[in-house]
């Protein structure tokens, strides 16, 4: 089962927010570099094997410095609103400000730190069932306090609740142990808030950076191989604990093939037409050609090709001022975010 239009609508208007945040800060030229003066001269050591590959340093610098900026939004936002959109998730913090009190009992919080003890001494080796079997029963000691924590994604069916926590592919070296802890302690606070549910929490991994694109799919994974590749990661972590690369886009879907999806819908809009095509949709004038309906479809705006196809009906009924002002309004704003309101306000139209 493929993903619905819905789902590659909203993907699509994700990709484009990206593109038009990352258009406006991407540098033209070295001509109004920030000054990197210690960059630059570390840099010298490298002149030798910069050499035929790089001709501006202050610009290489720069481009640097923009592609960590897409590192950081696709981390921060895409990767989450994507996988929202997959399952029907949100991102959820569990905190004691927000919720007045958030505790476990006094057993949970022993077994917690036995299990974090005897992982870090290697006396066992990480097993979810068993893990999960102390931390999910009805203790009677009294009530303590446990750390705040947040699923970037996180979902409930009626009966069982799924928390993820998305990670980078290279995730902070010797931060195993805290990770491990906080969603100890984080499946021991839902136990308590959804006592009649399973509770799930895992680390999500949107691609393998060990596969190699020459020999290999590049949706595909390695567990053990990238696992392997993290400081402490198999020291505190059990595989079933971790979905990575198609598995975890897999896993949100409900689908197969949804991480090769994903990149198709990204790879038909990141093209190096893609800011005259986005001009193309911000362009009022424009709306009744047929270049404009084409844009449309193949970006897969199903809801704005849907006002498009049934003009001539909304124009018919716009029988206010504030209607024809919401009518006049631009599809998409200056962040490429896509006007919801203004949608659903001519979709009640017809």
């Amino acid at each position: 089962m493929a993903l619905t239009n819905e789902q590659k609508e909203k993907i699509s208007i994700e990709v484009i927010k990206t593109l038009v945040t990352r258009f406006e800060s991407f540098p033209e030229d070295s001509s109004n570099n920030r000054n990197a003066p210690f960059h630059e001269a570390f840099l010298n050591a490298f002149t030798d094997k910069l050499a035929g590959k790089v001709s501006d340093t202050p610009f290489f610098i720069s481009l640097s410095s923009w592609l960590h900026g897409l590192n950081t939004t696709l981390g921060q936002t895409f990767f989450e609103n994507v996988a929202h959109i997959l399952c029907n998730g949100e991102k959820r913090e569990y905190t004691s400000k927000r919720l007045g009190n958030l505790d476990i009992t006094q057993e949970q919080k022993s077994i917690i730190n036995d299990i974090i003890t005897k992982l870090s001494t290697d006396a066992t080796k990480p097993n979810l069932e068993n893990e999960n079997a102390l931390l999910y029963k009805k203790y009677n000691s009294h009530l303590v306090k446990t750390i705040d924590f947040s699923a970037d994604v996180f979902f409930e069916d009626s009966n069982l609740v799924t928390a993820i926590e998305m990670k980078t592919v290279k995730p902070n070296s010797g931060g195993m142990r805290d990770e491990k802890t906080k969603i100890l302690e984080g499946k021991a606070a839902l136990y308590r808030l959804f006592p009649d549910k399973e509770v799930r929490f895992f680390i999500g991994f949107p691609f393998d950076p060990t596969v190699n694109p020459k020999d290999e799919n590049v949706t595909s994974y390695n567990k053990d191989r990238f696992l392997g590749s993290i400081i402490n990661m198999n020291k505190y972590f059990n595989k079933k604990e971790t979905l990575v690369a198609s598995e975890l886009w897999d896993f949100l879907s409900g689908t197969e093939n949804t991480m090769e999806e994903i990149l198709k819908v990204i790879n038909t809009i990141s093209t190096t037409e893609f800011l005259s095509k986005y001009q193309l949709l911000t362009d009022n004038s424009k709306r009744n050609t047929p270049e404009y309906l084409t844009q449309l479809k193949d970006w897969n705006l199903v809801s704005e090709k849907l006002l498009i196809d049934n003009n001539n009906l909304i124009q018919s009924k716009l029988c206010t001022g504030d209607l024809k002002r919401v009518f006049n309004k631009i599809a998409f704003d200056a962040k490429g975010n896509y006007n919801w309101d203004r949608y659903n306000t001519l979709r009640n139209l017809l």
